[in-house]
């Protein structure tokens, strides 16, 4: 799946959040032969989490996956040292992931590459270097609160070590418009709601006769 196809499916997650009355962006993660192992959407109302940022969960699923894929920990009776998923040591206390050579470090995405309809914020930019993505590409830019470039620029920080590829713009106006539009009705709703609950009040004077 290329760049473009994967924002397709981003933008259909997106519309998808949006129904449900979330802020609509959508995320998919891909691994280096192009298939999607991760896809995310905005759930921050869904779930009443406001971390649950697409990117966030689509990161989080490809993670799991990758641990899941990886095989099972199989406990050796001659093992030593610390087990991965406990405090114990010593004899018997030691663990194997049966699958890849370091399964500890599987959730790693360094071949990854993330394909989002908005510019990440801050801390979807930081779960990005958490991960170790290897390339971020976004539609629309956020002119607000976006941290791949047009506010900050997070991921080539050069204080940061891991510095992933950062590929901007792509179906941006698609991903704009989606956006503007939700926006643009949430606004409307607004007005509608405050126009509702507002109370007019019409003062008559007192008819004189003469």
């Amino acid at each position: 799946m290329t760049n473009d196809e994967a924002m397709g499916r981003a933008l259909a997650l997106a519309q998808q959040a949006a129904a449900e009355g979330d802020v609509p962006v959508g995320a998919v993660v891909l691994d280096a032969e192009g298939r999607v192992i991760g896809e995310g959407r905005n759930r921050r109302e869904d779930n009443g989490d406001p971390l649950a940022h697409a990117e966030v969960l689509a990161m989080r699923q490809a993670a799991r996956r990758r641990v899941a894929e990886s095989g099972p920990i199989v406990a050796t009776a001659d093992a030593t040292g610390p087990r991965p998923d406990t405090n114990a040591t010593g004899p018997g206390a030691g663990a194997v992931r049966v699958g890849v050579a370091d399964a500890r470090r599987a959730w790693n995405l360094a071949d990854c590459t993330l394909v989002v309809t908005l510019e990440p914020c801050p801390m979807c930019a930081g779960a990005c270097l958490q991960t170790h993505i290897g390339r971020i590409v976004f539609g629309a830019w956020d002119a607000k609160l976006g941290a791949c470039g047009s506010v900050w620029d997070i991921p080539r920080d050069p204080h940061i070590g891991h510095s992933p590829e950062v590929i901007g713009g792509v179906r941006e106006g698609e991903c704009a418009a989606l956006l503007g539009e939700f926006f643009c009705v949430a606004s409307l709703r607004r007005i509608r709601t405050t126009l509702r609950h507002r109370v007019v009040r019409v003062e008559i004077p007192p008819l004189r006769l003469s």
